[in-house]
């Protein structure tokens, strides 16, 4: 027969009862002796009275927590969803100018980095909104850092390097979004920028080089109706009509792939490019103009690279820098054109090397400019209209790459052009 467990239940339970007594009757007899101190350092307060209040502080710290929780969370899903469906850039900050939500253009176009804002004309809209609120609006030119453009490190060259600016013309609005923060909408108008500038720019060279071709042409007509003719005197006036008629098809020719170098380049499979294939077409169609300059052409690479690009464009810089390269090395010379990718195989690194007289220190800040012609000059180079090395630029630039050199005077120069590889 087994005994029953009741008994020893109910004296388990009875001690239970009788310790917690023991328990209460000691918080009692602490809280009896320790309770005057307590109202000397509370300034009179009961100790019963401070314990409401720690816990009070604490139930209203935690529902502002759930409630500010619950604020943080209604923000996130509306900004996302605003995010997704503006068509520009745009970013959300806190009154602490923290940044809540960002676009990801916002850090390309140099106004972000690290989540914070970098540039103070921002930074002071945004001040000035919280504190007297309405909206502010004004353009801003900002650069694309470097960080951003080429974060590999590619096209850097020993010595230091001179790359092109990367401006972005910007329309910003701000505004405030409730009490604690703030919008604000980035609208990039870059390319619309950049292409009335070309615009403007072919105007009025087309304006000033026709000048040329017609003063010519003036002169040989007037020579041709006196009633005697000079042979020599026309002849002179017809190779300068010939020379001036040369040199404005030449600058109308670059002019037009200097607007089509605007255009942007989308990746996808249907522009896939293998580059060693697009460098020995451009040096097999400048075989003629090499040999009659009596200078060689090397080419070695990495036959597997493959970016997304315009053929013609490509082809043109390349060819740009071939013929720079040619042109400014002396006859015997020779240039080097290389192909690899970088350390962490994400962009396709072209350099094109020469052994020229090299480029003035003062004067590499500039030779990406329209129309900068160098004071290097040479019977070779004499038609030249100071497009060519700005044709590179935008090439580079609409394919989402970078274009450097390195030169010194007597040592040569390289340029470098960096295109992303194909994914």
């Amino acid at each position: 027969m087994y005994d029953s467990p009741l008994p020893s239940m109910l004296v388990s339970s009875v001690f239970g009862v009788m310790g917690l007594a023991i328990v209460l009757a000691l918080l009692l007899f602490i809280i009896d002796h320790v309770e005057p101190i307590v109202e000397r350092l509370l300034g009179g307060a009961s100790f019963v009275e401070w314990l409401g209040g720690v816990i009070g502080r604490k139930t209203k710290r935690l529902r502002r927590h759930r409630e500010n929780a619950g604020d943080d969370a209604s923000l996130d899903a509306s900004t996302e969803a605003l995010l997704s469906i503006l068509p520009s850039a745009s970013l959300i900050v806190d009154d602490g100018l923290d940044v809540v939500r960002a676009n990801p253009e916002v850090y390309r176009l140099g106004i972000v980095r690290d989540d914070s804002i970098v540039n103070d004309a921002v930074v002071d809209a945004v001040r000035a909104v919280f504190a007297t609120g309405g909206r502010r609006r004004f353009d801003l030119e900002t650069e694309t850092p470097q960080w951003f453009v080429d974060s590999s490190g590619a096209g850097v060259a020993p010595g230091g390097d001179r790359g092109v600016r990367r401006p972005n013309w910007l329309k910003v609005t701000v505004g405030r979004v409730g009490e604690r923060f703030a919008v604000i909408l980035i609208d990039d108008v870059s390319e619309t920028v950049r292409f009335a500038q070309i615009r403007d720019s072919f105007i009025i060279n087309v304006s000033e080089q026709l000048l040329g071709p017609t003063q010519a042409l003036g002169r040989l007509a007037d020579d041709l109706e006196t009633g005697e003719p000079n042979r020599a005197r026309i002849l002179a006036d017809a190779r300068e009509v010939r020379t001036t008629s040369n040199h404005l098809n030449h600058m109308v020719s670059d002019l037009l792939l200097l607007i089509r170098a605007q255009e942007p380049i989308v990746p996808s499979a249907a522009n896939r490019l293998n580059v060693m294939e697009q460098i020995r077409a451009v040096t097999d169609a400048m075989s003629g103009r090499l040999e009659g300059l009596g200078v060689e052409v090397n080419v070695e690479g990495d036959d597997s690279l493959v970016v997304n690009g315009d053929g013609d464009q490509l082809r043109t810089a390349i060819g740009k820098l071939v013929e720079n390269a040619a042109e400014y090395s002396p006859a015997g010379g020779c240039v080097g054109v290389s192909v690899k990718a970088d350390d962490l195989r994400r962009h396709a690194v072209i350099r094109v090397i020469d052994q020229g007289v090299g480029i003035p220190k003062r004067e590499q800040p500039r030779i990406f400019e329209r129309f900068y012609r160098g004071s290097e000059q040479s019977g070779r180079t004499a038609d030249g209209v100071g497009l060519g090395l700005s044709i590179v630029k935008h090439v580079a630039l609409t394919h989402h790459g970078t274009v450097t050199v390195w030169s010194a005077p007597g040592q040569g120069s390289t340029f470098t052009l960096t295109l992303p590889l194909a994914r």
